[in-house]
C-alpha cells in the first residue's frame, strides 16, 4: 500500500497527544464510582486501575513492536492482514469503519453537548443538532490539514490535564477523608473485581488509534513505539494518582452514590466555582477525544480503499489534492457519526462490539510471535521488553476480558459477532469483482 498520498506531518509530540488525548476522554470522570462499587472498596478499586493499566501497557508494548516493523497507515487492521491474512484484517477494518469509530465519535459529541447544557439549556433535539455541528467542525479542521487536527489534539490534551492535575495536587494535599481501605464496604453492590477491571479497561481504551496514522508520522519506526509507551505509561500514573486523590477527598459511599463524584470533589476542594471548573475540563477532555477518534478513525477506510476492500474505493482512497489528507474517508466517518447522533443508537452499537474488538486486540498481541518468526531482528527497530512475559500478560489479560464479557453479556457478544460477520459477503463480493 502506498502512503505517499498522505503528508508526513505528525510529530512525536502530536503522536503522544493523540495517545493521551484518546485515552483520557470521559472515562476518568465517569468511571471511578462504577469501579469502586464493583471492587467493593477503595483499595481494591485502586488495585483494579493498576491491573487494568498493566494489561493495557503490556498490550501496548507488544503492539508497538509490530507497528515499528510495519509502519503503515491503517494500524491494527493492516497488522492483522499481514500476519493472519486479508480476511481477518478486513473484518476488523469493517467493524471499525462502519460502526466502531463513527459510533464512538457520535457518543463523544453527545457527551460534549450534554456537559454544555450546564451553561446553555437545550432539549434533546437541540443537543443532537449542536453535537452534529461540533462533529462537522472537527471533520472540516482535519480535512483542511492533519496539522490542524494535531494542533487541536495537543492543545486539548494540555487543557484536559489542567483540571486533572488540580484535583490530584489539591486532593492529595488538602483531602481529609483518607478513605483508602481494602475492607469490603457495606454500601457497595457491584459485580466483583473482574467487573472493576473491565470498567478501567474501557477508560484505558483508545491508545491503539495512533497506529492508524503510522504512515503520516515523520519518523514512525522511532516515534510510534515511543509515543505509545510514554502515552500509556503516563495515563496509568495519572489514573492512579487521580483516584487516590478522589478517595482522599470523598468517602466511598459518596463516590458510589454520586453520578458525578469528580464534580462533588471539585466543589469541596474549590468551592461553588469548582463544579464549573471541572465541567469545562470535562468538555475539553471529551472534545480532544472526539478529535482523536475522528482523525485516526478515517485512516482505516482510507487504507482499506487503497487495497480496494470497500465499495467506492476509488473515491474513499483518494487524498485531498490540495491538503493531502484523507478527505473523503473523513467525510464518510463524519456522515456515519451524524447518522448515529440523530438515531441515538450509538451506545447500543458500541456496547455490542466491545467483545468483538477485544478478540482482534488479543489477536494483535499474539501476532508478535508470528512477526518474530517472519521478520528478522534487524528489521524490527523496537523490541518489546521482557519478551515473552510482556505479550503473555496482554494475552491472558485480554482473554480474561473475553471470558468475563461472555459470562456477563452472552447475547450482546453473539450479536456483536453477527454484525462483524456481515462484512464477509462484502469482502467476497469485492474480491470476486476484482478477479473478474
Amino acid at each position: 500500500m502506498s502512503t505517499k498520498k498522505l503528508k508526513k506531518s505528525v510529530t512525536f509530540t502530536e503522536a503522544i497527544a493523540i495517545v493521551i488525548g484518546m485515552i483520557i476522554g470521559s472515562g476518568i470522570f465517569l468511571k471511578p464510582g462504577i469501579v469502586f462499587n464493583n471492587a467493593g472498596s477503595t483499595g481494591m478499586g485502586l488495585l483494579a486501575w493498576v491491573v487494568g493499566g498493566v494489561i493495557s501497557l503490556a498490550s501496548a508494548l507488544t503492539i508497538a513492536e509490530i507497528g515499528a516493523a510495519i509502519p503503515k497507515t491503517g494500524g491494527l487492521y493492516v497488522y492483522l492482514e499481514e500476519l493472519y491474512g486479508d480476511v481477518w484484517g478486513f473484518l476488523l477494518g469493517w467493524v471499525q469503519t462502519v460502526i466502531s469509530y463513527p459510533a464512538s465519535g457520535a457518543a463523544l459529541a453527545i457527551a460534549f453537548t450534554s456537559f454544555a447544557t450546564f451553561f446553555i439549556p437545550m432539549n434533546s433535539f437541540q443537543q443532537k443538532l449542536v453535537a452534529a455541528g461540533i462533529l462537522i467542525f472537527v471533520i472540516l479542521m482535519n480535512i483542511i490539514a492533519t496539522k490542524f487536527g494535531g494542533i487541536i489534539q495537543t492543545v486539548s490534551t494540555v487543557g484536559k490535564l489542567i483540571p486533572v492535575a488540580a484535583i490530584v495536587i489539591f486532593g492529595l494535599i488538602n483531602g481529609e477523608v483518607h478513605d483508602i481501605t481494602f475492607t469490603q464496604s457495606a454500601v457497595t453492590t457491584g459485580m466483583g473485581f473482574g467487573a472493576a477491571i473491565l470498567g478501567t479497561l474501557w477508560a484505558y481504551d483508545g491508545w491503539i488509534g495512533v497506529t492508524n496514522m503510522a504512515g503520516e508520522l515523520k519518523d514512525p519506526k522511532k516515534d510510534l513505539p515511543r509515543s505509545i509507551i510514554l502515552g500509556v505509561s503516563s495515563v496509568m500514573v495519572i489514573y492512579a494518582l487521580f483516584n487516590i486523590a478522589l478517595a482522599n477527598v470523598l468517602p466511598i459511599d459518596k463516590i458510589v452514590a454520586s453520578q458525578s463524584p469528580v464534580s462533588d470533589a471539585a466543589m469541596l476542594l474549590f468551592g461553588k466555582k469548582g463544579g464549573t471548573f471541572i465541567i469545562v475540563g470535562m468538555m475539553v477532555s471529551v472534545f480532544g477525544a472526539l478529535n482523536g477518534y475522528l482523525m485516526t478513525g478515517a485512516r482505516v477506510p482510507f487504507a482499506m480503499a487503497e487495497r480496494k476492500q470497500l465499495p467506492f474505493h476509488k473515491v474513499l482512497g483518494k487524498a485531498h489534492p490540495k491538503f493531502k489528507t484523507p478527505g473523503n474517508a473523513l467525510i464518510l466517518e463524519g456522515a456515519l457519526a451524524v447518522l448515529y447522533i440523530l438515531s441515538g443508537s450509538f451506545n447500543t452499537l458500541t456496547d455490542l462490539l466491545v467483545f468483538v474488538l477485544w478478540i482482534f486486540f488479543v489477536m494483535g498481541v499474539i501476532g508478535i510471535f508470528i512477526l518474530r518468526k517472519r521478520v528478522p531482528a534487524e528489521q524490527r527497530p523496537y523490541k518489546v521488553p521482557l519478551y515473552p512475559i510482556t505479550p503473555l500478560v496482554g494475552i491472558f489479560g485480554g482473554g480474561y476480558i473475553l471470558v468475563s464479557t461472555i459470562m456477563s453479556s452472552p447475547v450482546n457478544s453473539l450479536i456483536g459477532i453477527g454484525i462483524t460477520l456481515l462484512g464477509l459477503p462484502v469482502f467476497y463480493y469485492l474480491k470476486k469483482s476484482q478477479t473478474n
